[in-house]
């Protein structure tokens, strides 16, 4: 018998170990010293002329009230202006790895919801600006909220920088070991609630188990309950609400059954052959969110053949902050097509991030604009970190840096960035640095946006 070899191609000829590239991550330090990230570079721009950019494409209506829920806060404007943090992101300096990002990492943007399974599992909720970027980007909006969310808490000074510094901490010892797995490791890996309650403090504990407790009550039957009511003829429809809920008529009414057919073309096949199960009864524009506040956001109601109720959501999907400001590189990964459909960009992404994603997840597109669609409320629960003790807060961004680690580890640069990062705590202290400067220019620009 003559013997067969499968030789390599021009692919595999150029694969290198996970050695190696810890080896240029490790030698890069010389270029680019892991000080330097500390360095917040201020740029000459208008705050309120990026932000109001995004109003450009927004519903009239509603911008108003985006503004409102922005001005709430240092944090709330924060949370709101992506895209000006994106701007910001890119004058700064960077190693040059990408991976795929989350695009909006702050500490909001973790929470509980249910896995296929139905076990409750904690992890990155919010993949709107998801797709490649350098990984910086996303660790210095999570460390910076962190300042910005400590301080809204009234945290002092020295417990603010506590807790940025631990929470890059964890990001950076979580991407050293996770470059000491095997990549099938790193995609099986999940943190659920038994995991949490485990490692939690007696004192922490409490307030976790009421949030998770609160998810798994918040169900489409929940929100239904909530959100419904009959007719007069004894139908069930969404109940007015607005400005938060408001039915569709005409035009817009007829492009969300046109955006429901093209999703169910989108969606896998066993969730195509359930939802044949279902029709579509009503429909409603429903505001979300402080950076979604404008975008065409909807719910969709379903009901099947003995009544049971289901909710789907339907969120605009429009080109990421990420993508509108980062410049590409040979590291960047081939996760982006040009021109592709941003509802599909969001699921794609969110799939790559997410240890486990709801499997209802799809895309279409109506009027002129792309969305994704999801399950609405699938237990899904938030944690309010103005509830949380000193304990408990550091807890939180521990695992959401932890979780961070995780999703950046699907991304070929893993294991240059692990090279990158010292066993010393150089990055902790520099990723706190900038971020205690960054959140005084979210301050400034903060004030100049109320007034």
């Amino acid at each position: 018998m003559v013997s067969r070899r499968i030789y390599a191609d021009r692919t595999e000829q150029s694969f290198e170990s996970a050695e190696e590239r810890r080896a240029q991550g490790k030698a890069y330090r010389k270029e680019l010293p892991i000080e330097e990230l500390g360095r917040y570079v201020r740029s000459d721009r208008d705050p309120v002329a990026i932000l109001k950019k995004q109003d450009e494409t927004r519903l009239p209506d509603l911008v108003p009230l985006r503004h409102e829920r922005m001005s709430a806060s240092p944090f709330t404007f924060y949370r709101g202006s992506a895209r000006l943090m994106a701007f910001d992101l890119a004058q700064q300096p960077n190693t040059g790895q990408q991976v795929v990002a989350c695009g909006d990492a702050h500490i909001s943007n973790f929470g509980f919801f249910a896995s296929p399974e139905r076990r409750l599992v904690f992890d990155l909720n919010d993949f709107d600006e998801a797709a490649p970027g350098p990984w910086e980007w996303d660790v210095r909006r999570m460390v910076a909220s962190v300042v910005l969310g400590a301080k809204d808490a009234n945290y002092s000074d020295e417990d603010v920088q506590h807790l940025a510094q631990q929470t890059a901490h964890a990001y950076r010892i979580a991407i050293r070991g996770l470059s000491q797995q095997s990549a099938l490791e790193r995609y099986y890996q999940s943190i659920d609630e038994q995991l949490i309650v485990d490692r939690l403090d007696a004192s922490s504990l409490p307030a976790f188990q009421k949030v998770a407790a609160k998810a798994r009550r918040r169900t489409s039957v929940q929100a239904v309950t909530k959100m419904t009511e009959l007719d007069e003829n004894g139908r069930l429809q969404f109940r007015e609400d607005a400005p938060v809920l408001t039915h569709l008529i005409d035009a817009p009414a007829r492009d969300l059954r046109k955006l429901y057919r093209e999703y169910l073309a989108s969606a896998s096949p066993d969730i195509r052959l359930l939802l044949e199960k279902y029709r579509l009864i009503d429909g409603a524009r429903r505001v979300v969110g402080v950076g979604s506040v404008g975008t065409r956001c909807y719910v969709v109601l379903l009901q099947d053949a003995v009544g049971q109720p289901l909710v789907l959501q339907i969120k605009e999907a429009v080109t990421s902050v990420v993508t509108e400001f980062n410049k590409p590189n040979a590291s960047t990964p081939d996760t982006l097509q040009r021109r592709e459909h941003n509802g599909k960009r969001v699921v794609d992404h969110q799939r790559i991030l997410q240890a486990v994603s709801d499997p209802f997840l799809g895309w279409g597109s109506a009027g002129g604009h792309d969305f994704y669609i999801r399950q609405f409320r699938d237990m899904k629960g938030s944690i309010d970190l103005s509830k949380l003790n000193a304990r408990g807060f550091e807890e939180y961004v521990t695992g959401c840096g932890l979780l961070l680690a995780r999703a950046h580890s699907q991304s070929p640069a893993l294991h240059w960035i692990a090279g990158y990062l010292t066993k010393g705590a150089k990055f902790d202290k520099a990723m706190t640095r900038w971020s205690m400067a960054y959140a005084e220019q979210v301050d400034e620009d903060y004030k100049r946006f109320v007034a």
